[in-house]
């Protein structure tokens, strides 16, 4: 049986990130063939944080510049090592090359963050997006260290290879997926007001809902002054909580255990997000449970077809409103959405090709990374510089 050996960010949390239900869909992919995995990370659990004991996986606590994760992973000798986002390859990757040199190297990017940060900053700067960063210098480098990248997005996947030259073959397109199509869904008369989703750590989400307070749920409230918008999250800050309005029908209600029941109630999911990456958990959610969803372009990314897309704030308020008050227009979105789940989003459409792909670079391993010789070049310059700094901070703690 091989080993698997991810290096987590955080502990997953399914029921609050799309990060976290990715990291998990990640690991049915290891189990359904029969990988033995263990989970190290040297973050703490939260409330909401999957019990990774319960699906038969090992965890472990590992420090930051500490000698002991060198002797434990050469114990460990995994067959493959997956970071957990660029920041977990920086700060481990160098201790893997050393103690599991021929262990493949797998980075899941989960969104791009260079790409997120970038248009947060254009966005609140009102100026030209910048990609040429610090933070994409990190990332692109972690990048071409590892053997083979997840690319969430398929845009993303054309922005690093077209963009900034990136050998297509170390990188490797995987979206957030699905087992199945539903097939048991809530009707058009069966379902009533606007529910809108994000975890409120994350800057697009916590933007998003002042948005729509601010600007977009005044207009469709107009029109439809019955109707309610229930926003969901976890981690509300006062900052969103404050928005609570329920004279205007505008719900901030928190964490929801059980998001699908209230998704399969909802009439249409709103998502005006104005910057972002990779694609869309809360699109993804709202598809699966028969609920059209109206985005901007920056949502829509990666989702072609999955929800209806506005690119103005009049465009927004209009097909929010034609799709929760006419019948048809709603039954039509509904089934392109699962025409798009069935034909870019299944689960079977990659599992086998993601194991092929592994499988041949672990046979091919030193030929593989020879022809990718810059990434060796960067392994050896950036190891050198992380590792010194590394042992220097774990002297210095020992001085402690």
């Amino acid at each position: 049986m091989k080993k698997l050996l991810i290096i987590g960010h955080t502990f997953p949390e399914p029921s609050t990130t799309a990060a976290g239900r990715r990291m998990m869909q990640l690991i049915s992919l290891f189990k359904a063939f029969d990988w033995q995995i263990a989970f190290a990370t040297n973050a703490s659990p939260s409330e909401y944080s999957e019990h990774l004991e319960l699906h038969g996986i090992d965890c472990h606590s590992i420090l930051l510049n500490d000698a002991s994760v060198d002797a434990w992973l050469l114990k460990l000798a995994p067959d493959a090592v997956l970071f957990d986002r660029f920041l977990t390859e920086e700060q481990f990757g160098w201790k893997v090359v050393e103690q599991c040199p021929d262990a493949l190297r797998i980075l899941d990017t989960e969104d791009l963050h260079f790409l997120r940060k970038a248009r947060e900053i254009a966005f609140k700067n009102n100026e030209p997006v910048n990609f040429y960063t610090e933070t994409a210098k990190r990332e692109l480098a972690s990048i071409l260290r590892c053997d083979l990248s997840l690319i969430i997005s398929s845009v993303e996947m054309e922005l690093l290879s077209r963009q900034f030259h990136i050998p297509e073959n170390v990188l490797f397109y995987l979206p957030l997926f699905v087992d199945e199509i539903p097939q048991s869904i809530h009707s058009f008369e069966e379902r009533k007001h606007f529910i809108t989703v994000g975890n409120f750590q994350h800057a697009p989400n916590a933007d998003s809902v002042i948005y729509l307070k601010e600007s977009l749920w005044p207009e469709i409230r107009k029109s439809i002054p019955e109707a309610q918008l229930h926003c969901y999250g976890a981690y509300v800050p006062k900052n969103i909580s404050s928005l609570h309005d329920e004279k205007n029908g505008f719900l901030i209600q928190g964490w929801l255990e059980d998001l699908d029941a209230a998704m399969k109630q909802a009439r249409v999911c709103l998502a005006p997000l104005r910057f972002g990456a990779g694609i869309k958990g809360k699109i993804m959610d709202a598809t699966c449970n028969g609920t059209p969803v109206v985005t901007t372009n920056i949502g829509a990314e990666g989702m072609s077809g999955l929800a209806i897309t506005a690119s103005t704030e009049d465009d927004f308020i209009q097909n929010s409103l034609e799709v929760y008050l006419n019948k048809n227009s709603w039954g039509r979105q509904q089934q392109q959405a699962f025409h798009v789940l069935e034909h870019h989003f299944l689960k079977s459409n990659f599992q086998q090709k993601f194991f092929d792909t592994i499988t041949w670079i672990q046979k091919n391993l030193k030929t593989f990374r020879e022809n990718h010789f810059i990434g060796q070049i960067l392994q050896h310059q950036s190891l050198q510089a992380t590792k010194y700094l590394g042992k220097w901070i774990e002297l210095k703690n020992k001085q402690l």
